[in-house]
């Protein structure tokens, strides 16, 4: 399989294509994912730079944002998951980490999110990170209520940009 590597610290030129081994089968609760499209995080930009490695039995490939169809499942994946289905896989820091530059990944189950029909793996690949940080912090954390404005500081950062639409 191919991967993107990170040959050293520094910027995106860094990143090379190479050979590397296949992941191993899924274990408990996991499924193994052909990753279609990945997005680019924040994580993924620092872990590139060389500030914030892989920690120690993960992926050592960036990606924490990835899409893709599930190839295999692991034993005791909840039902609802089959081989075939196509799947965002959205990241709990610490609980697996990225992977997702690479042409396949193993990925928890609880991990998975069903992609809506009418919507691409590639735009799936990078919506949901931005979009439940965006949920999270309007309506989980300051409790905004409907017909309530909110303050959107700088519509560069890409949460911000989507929590202004």
């Amino acid at each position: 399989m191919r991967a993107l590597v990170i040959a050293r610290p520094g910027g995106p030129e860094v990143l090379e294509a190479r050979e590397v081994e296949d992941p191993p089968a899924p274990g408990e609760g996991e499924v193994l994912l052909e990753v279609a499209a990945a997005g680019v995080n924040r994580v993924d930009t620092i872990q590139r730079m060389g500030l914030y490695p892989s920690p120690a039995g993960e992926s050592p490939y960036p990606g924490v944002e990835c899409s893709g169809t599930i190839l295999a499942l692991g034993p005791n994946v909840p039902s609802r998951w089959a081989v075939g289905d196509k799947v965002k896989r959205i990241d709990r820091l610490r609980a697996a980490w990225c992977g997702g530059y690479a042409e396949k990944v193993v990925v928890p189950a609880g991990q998975l999110l069903p992609i809506p029909e009418g919507v691409s793996l590639t735009d799936a690949a990078g919506l949901p990170e931005v979009a439940c940080t965006v949920w999270s912090t309007m309506f989980m954390i300051s409790h905004l209520s409907p017909g309530e404005s909110f303050l959107v500081r700088t519509i560069f950062y890409t949460a911000a940009s989507k929590g202004a639409q």
